[in-house]
């Protein structure tokens, strides 16, 4: 049972329709007309309006972050990452990296965005003209409330980029706030890896014409248009699984998806509690998608039990929680009471045995 935070396990209907007859993207009208159903399905999920358009290049999550540098940032470019996590912490590398003027303002990892320091820091300095941030840090299971610092960065008019890959799908994400919303296709979404997606707004599509990037893969601008073709050979298969599990999505409906993540996690972190595990870093700030659990130095061996005696595979965190948090993905299709006991049934016998 893959019960990791991404990649989710992918239901069957997804996993048909990836074993029909591959469509050529380049010649044949009908990936088009699969193309702009998916884009149309993902407009719906993002709660995107007029002034939003949702693409959906070929590459994994990570695409998209890059991309949204890449296409927003220059030499001299000054952004603000703010960050209480390992993937806020990574939007500052791909910005120095290309050559951008970076303030970070961090926080440890247990402790919720810092909305104080970012008060202070625009209280001083008003000209970034980029800011990045993350709705769920997937390794440490935190939902950070974006609204306090949407709400300081509107006011100076600063160009928002925020990560939603684990939360979209799963939660509601204040996606008309946002100029650059990133999501990926292996997360909420229980497709396989390889798509990147993201709603941007007018003003950032203004702002990646200005900027005229030279790159063509981490580059979100020809993707604007492609009523005449697609920027390189899309990724067919991965493209008409999406399609098949954002209509599994929307079938279902919205809230009614929203409701079910929210009922996993809550009976993961019921199941947790008689056992000699806390969530981490604060069960008012986990995310519906994923819940964290703090095992110091044991996140490994519990790991290894639960594969090797339960048929379940879980995660660890990353970095320096690598061996002192263990994650259950309840995201996507995993969202689901029965296979959360699943999961806690077996760790609640290898913490007994």
């Amino acid at each position: 049972m893959l019960m990791t935070p991404g990649p989710t396990a992918v239901p069957a209907p997804v996993r048909e329709a990836m074993s029909r007859e591959l469509i050529n993207p380049d010649v044949d009208p009908e990936f088009q007309e699969i193309y702009s159903r998916v884009v149309d399905r993902l407009q719906t999920v993002y709660g995107a309006g007029p002034d939003r358009d949702v693409v959906v290049p070929g590459g994994e999550g990570i695409l998209g972050l890059e991309a949204a540098i890449a296409s927003l940032v220059e030499p001299g470019t000054e952004v603000l990452c703010l960050s209480n996590g390992l993937y806020g912490d990574g939007f500052a590398d791909f910005a120095e990296a290309y050559g951008a003027e970076v303030t970070l303002v961090g926080a440890d990892y247990d402790e919720p965005l810092p909305i104080a320091d970012l008060e202070s820091v625009l209280a001083s300095d008003t000209d970034f003209d980029v800011a990045t941030m993350v709705h769920c840090e997937t390794p440490t299971g935190t939902l950070n409330d974006l609204g306090p610092a949407l709400d300081l960065l509107e006011a100076v008019d600063v160009l928002t980029v925020v990560d939603a890959v684990s939360s979209l799908g799963g939660t509601p994400v204040p996606t008309d706030r946002i100029d650059v919303c990133l999501g990926a296709s292996q997360k909420c979404f229980s497709a396989p890896p390889g798509l990147t997606t993201a709603a941007i707004s007018d003003r950032a599509w203004d702002a990646m014409a200005a900027r005229d990037p030279h790159s063509l893969y981490t580059n979100f601008l020809p993707w604007r248009d492609t009523d005449e073709g697609f920027p390189y050979t899309h990724l067919t298969t991965e493209v008409v699984a999406l399609e098949t599990a954002l209509g599994l999505l929307l079938e279902e409906g919205v809230d009614a998806v929203v409701d079910r993540h929210e009922a996993a996690a809550e009976r993961c972190r019921e199941r947790g509690a008689p056992l000699d595990v806390d969530v981490y870093p604060d069960p008012d700030r986990s995310s519906p998608t994923v819940t964290a659990f703090h095992v110091p130095g044991r996140a490994r061996d519990l790991q290894r039990a639960l594969r090797e005696d339960h048929d379940v595979l879980v995660a660890t965190g990353l970095g320096d929680l690598a061996d002192d948090v263990l994650r259950v993905g309840h995201m996507g299709h995993n969202a689901r009471v029965d296979r959360v006991d699943t999961v806690m049934d077996a760790l609640a016998a290898v913490e007994s045995g």
